[in-house]
């Protein structure tokens, strides 16, 4: 089985930190595929900059085509999700609402921690996409600036894990995940000192996408979900354009 890891984001850092978090839950047999974005922004963090990634990941997902078993698209809000749903053939998994599913399987109400509060906007309206307000307990962020987005993780380590045990204190929050590109593998190291089980949010995603590779489901052929009669396109990827109007 292949599981193409999609990380919409131009950093490669960010490709590898997510990889190396991915191959530490999935079965043997199981390949993750890297895939980092060649244009765009270093990391995602408003909407304006998720519409981009979006449609650079549906990019990305038409060029490999034919490739993969299963995809994640490896930013945090999802970006490009349910076009990606709509438009291609196997199962196409969001690191978010892996992440918040799999929390729902823990306890009854999540909270959301991540590293800096331009993303707070962004994954509230995540949460609303996915329906899953009333599970969510709230979103967590830090204040403040920090030196790389590479390393975001170890810098903020210590203000993360006081920022969890603060929300699960005053919200009585179930669960925690630790969410944004920049803290994957960050649960596995910090999970003893936070008194709530805390979801590593691309672990969760390659679970899921493995899963959903091993059902293999078919594509719905009516519905919202069902792929759209073919177009023609201007300007669009080649193999983009060619997924659009159906030659693919």
């Amino acid at each position: 089985m292949k599981i193409l890891l999609l990380n919409p984001n131009t950093s490669e850092s960010l490709t590898t930190r997510l990889f190396e978090a991915a191959a530490q839950v999935v079965a043997p047999g199981t390949e993750i595929v890297p895939a980092t974005a060649t244009r765009g922004v270093p990391y995602i963090s408003t909407r304006a900059e998720a519409q981009i990634g979006g449609a650079i990941a549906l990019e990305m997902l038409a060029e490999r085509a034919g490739t993969y078993d299963a995809a994640v698209i490896a930013a945090f809000g999802d970006p490009g999700l349910f076009a990606a749903r709509e438009l291609f053939e196997v199962p196409v998994v969001g690191m978010a609402e892996a992440a918040m599913l799999t929390a729902c399987m823990l306890g009854r109400r999540f909270a959301i921690v991540t590293f800096a509060s331009a993303l707070g906007p962004w994954y509230q309206e995540c949460v609303d996409m996915h329906g899953m307000a009333d599970r969510c307990a709230g979103i967590r962020m830090l204040d403040g600036a920090f030196r790389s987005i590479s390393d975001v993780q170890e810098e903020k380590e210590e203000l993360l894990v006081a920022l969890a045990n603060d929300a699960v204190a005053s919200t009585q929050a179930d669960v925690v995940i630790l969410a944004g590109a920049p803290l994957a593998g960050l649960a596995l190291r910090v999970r003893e000192r936070i008194p709530v089980p805390v979801i590593d949010q691309v672990q969760a995603a390659v679970k899921q996408a493995e899963t959903l590779a091993l059902l293999r489901p078919l594509k719905a052929r009516t519905g919202s979900f069902a792929r759209p009669a073919g177009k023609e396109s201007v300007g669009l990827a080649g193999p983009l354009a060619d997924w659009v109007a159906r030659r693919g």
